[in-house]
């Protein structure tokens, strides 16, 4: 992996990893602790379906089944948001597939690539649990009966769609799709892991530390 610097440089940075595997959770925290922009595709997704607009009507399909979105509309989302980010950013949920990120590669030098290793045969249970806001703050239920969390917003925390249609599906779409970009980022000397299966807490401290050493 290159070597980054100073936590005070502009950093571009990228966080793989499977559906459930705390990536959000964690761009989050990173982006808090060194002042640089979160980009989460999924977020972004997401405002359009709640919009109803054109774009949010044909994400919902393609995300209802399991699927990714194409790269052509996913590709032209990110162009636009990375032109606002003069600081730098985190980007979660994009790429996702090799093609995205030989064009991402097109777009802007990516410094590190963060992937966040799990079990596979856990996160199927861990997304059954995953209760999502609106503001995107995610919590996990104590059991699968619960229907919502109340979050710090006021707002409440529930099952996303995707989550509970189609779990396996996403797994699935991931291992496929997803998975090869960790070696396409290992030959390029960008990527290091940290093991998601511990506490966000020991998954912050394991990332800012290979970051920042």
């Amino acid at each position: 992996m290159k070597e980054v610097k100073s936590k005070d440089s502009k950093l571009n940075l990228v966080l793989l990893g499977a559906p459930g595997a705390g990536k959000g959770t964690q761009a989050r925290l990173l982006c808090d602790a060194i002042n640089i922009q979160h980009i989460s595709t999924g977020d972004i997704f997401r405002k359009h379906i709640a919009g109803n607009t054109e774009l949010g009507i044909q994400v919902k399909e393609y995300l209802d089944n399991g699927l990714l979105v194409p790269d052509s509309v996913t590709i032209e989302i990110v162009k636009l948001r990375l032109s606002e980010c003069k600081q730098g950013f985190v980007l979660d949920g994009f790429p996702r597939t090799v093609l995205q990120a030989q064009a991402l590669d097109e777009l802007v030098n990516i410094d590190s690539v963060i992937n966040i290793s799990v079990s596979i045969d856990k996160l199927a249970s861990r997304l059954a649990l995953r209760r999502v806001c609106h503001c995107g703050k995610t919590f996990t239920a104590p059991n699968l009966d619960v229907k919502s969390i109340q979050c710090v917003c006021g707002g409440k925390a529930v099952q996303r769609e995707d989550d509970k249609q189609a779990i396996v599906k996403r797994i699935s779409v991931y291992q496929s799709d997803t998975a090869p970009l960790i070696e396409f980022y290992q030959k390029q000397g960008k990527l290091f892991t940290v093991d998601g299966m511990q506490s966000i807490e020991l998954v912050h401290q394991s990332l800012y530390s290979k970051l920042f050493g």
